[in-house]
């Protein structure tokens, strides 16, 4: 059974309502959720790629990148966890782990069950929650996400927008 239906949040994954990029992020994180999530990364076997300043370069461990001085270069990690589906890591501060994920790429029940097993396979990783909502909210209002208490992802918000 999956965690979500598609019926029921496709409100939240229509980019119109949403933007195209939702923020992602897991609260209260730390240098060592950043390399256990690196690691995830590397040995997932899912696609990814690193750069600094828009070189790319080998995924250096979490403690050379973090903490990340204000005027230092900007730092993406793309990870493909399925084909067509790309989420772009934003290694900015440890106490965040922040995300993206293209919500036109995440279109029906497939998105969602994609979406959720991402959500899930960090938050179970971390034992944190992992949040959604709408693109520009930074980190306010979230609409869904994992909890590590139910073990799967929920609904934060009425879909009913």
């Amino acid at each position: 059974m999956p965690d979500l239906l598609w019926s029921e949040v496709k409100n939240f994954f229509d980019p119109n309502l949403m933007g195209d990029l939702p923020d992602l992020w897991v609260p209260d994180t730390s240098v060592e959720d950043w390399q256990a999530v690196f690691e995830l990364i590397r040995s997932s076997g899912w696609a990814w790629e690193y750069a600094e300043d828009g070189t790319v370069r080998p995924l250096p461990p979490a403690a050379d990148v973090l903490p990340r001085p204000v005027d230092a270069e900007s730092v993406t990690l793309r990870v493909r966890p399925v084909p067509g589906v790309e989420v772009i890591f934003w290694p900015m501060s440890a106490t965040d782990i922040d995300f993206d994920v293209n919500l036109r790429e995440l279109q029906g029940q497939e998105g969602v069950d994609t979406l959720c097993g991402l959500l899930c396979a960090l938050g179970r990783l971390l034992g944190k929650p992992v949040f959604l909502c709408a693109e520009g909210r930074q980190h306010g209002y979230p609409v869904l996400g994992f909890d590590p208490a139910a073990d799967r992802v929920v609904l934060l918000a009425d879909p009913e927008l």
